[in-house]
């Protein structure tokens, strides 16, 4: 199968004017953009900081989701709006769908630049679309069939604390969160393990297109950084990592296969540099983001919106 083109971010360009007011005199234009591009990129218009992000979601979407059962550290600006992953800067984080191990996810993005990096740091794109044209018959046949599963295990000290990603001290109030969401959770020696079975191609709510949905390549430990991933393996058995993958049976996803998706997913990777100002919409199921390694003070707001499950 060819690859799909791919369709760029769709750039409004304004000329100093309110982002708020033009995104809401011209809201069916930028939705349309939105879907039929994947994402759109609002540049040289006046956003008020940070907390004009949150009307902005509004007039686009619905109220800004808050960010539960998540995976990543940030911090909390204010009316469901964080920073973007507090990462160190040195690190890139591997392109991905928003919370696409969850059973529901958000259907919006809202990226805004407060203050762009010296260098890199941009937040690159890929077609989902194109992402699953690239992926050999076979692999799409096989976690078509399988699904994939995620698995976590929270231990002390290693990325966020169980407590944090549920956001209560309760283990009864964790295994009611997963009982309602199709996870399955286990207590060994104080250390919480959760496993989820998820479906790896989805159909667009809006388009029908299957598109390559699924966490199944960034959480695997094959994505990790060569000195993290030797660090890890020499303290925990593979099964008792802080996050791995595998098909939805529980079998090993083979490392060449996962070095394949890597491989289609940068193969279909756009990027450009952030101005200060810029707001980036992104449909989550269209387009999959991610960070580059960067120098400076970059600082980007982030906010999500629309939830949808299948």
């Amino acid at each position: 199968m060819d690859p799909v083109v791919i369709p760029r971010p769709r750039i409004f360009e304004g000329s100093g004017e309110s982002v708020t007011s033009f995104i809401e005199a011209n809201c069916a234009e930028v939705q349309a953009a939105i879907v039929s591009s994947g994402a759109v990129l609002l540049r040289r218009y006046s956003i008020d900081g940070t907390g004009e992000l949150d009307q902005i979601v509004r007039a686009v979407a619905s109220q800004p989701l808050a960010y539960s059962e998540g995976s990543s550290p940030r911090t909390h600006l204010g009316n469901n709006v964080y920073t973007s992953t507090d990462y160190p800067a040195d690190q890139e984080i591997f392109l991905h769908n928003e919370n696409s191990y969850q059973l529901t996810w958000p259907m919006r993005l809202f990226f805004h630049c407060v203050n762009p990096a010296q260098s890199q740091g941009a937040t690159p794109l890929a077609d989902t679309r194109e992402i699953l044209s690239r992926i050999d018959p076979q692999v799409i046949d096989e976690f078509r069939v399988r699904g994939w599963t995620v698995v976590r295990n929270f231990h002390d000290h290693f990325g966020l604390s169980w407590k944090e990603v549920f956001g209560t001290d309760d283990r009864d109030r964790v295994a009611s969160y997963c009982a309602n969401n199709k996870i399955s959770c286990s207590w060994e020696d104080g250390i919480l393990q959760t496993r989820a079975i998820r479906k790896a191609i989805h159909n667009h709510p809006v388009t029908g297109e299957e598109v390559w949905f699924n966490h199944a390549t960034v959480f695997h430990v094959e994505s990790l950084p060569p000195d993290t991933r030797n660090n890890l393996l020499e303290i925990f058995d593979e099964d008792k990592l802080p996050t791995n993958t595998y098909f939805g049976d529980g079998a090993v996803i083979p490392t060449d296969v996962i070095r394949h998706l890597r491989a289609c997913y940068q193969d279909s990777k756009h990027r450009f540099d952030y101005w200060r100002g810029d707001v980036l919409i992104i449909d989550n199921m269209l387009t999959s983001h991610g960070r580059e390694p960067f120098t400076g003070n970059r600082k980007i707001a982030v906010a999500m919106a629309q939830p949808a499950s299948d």
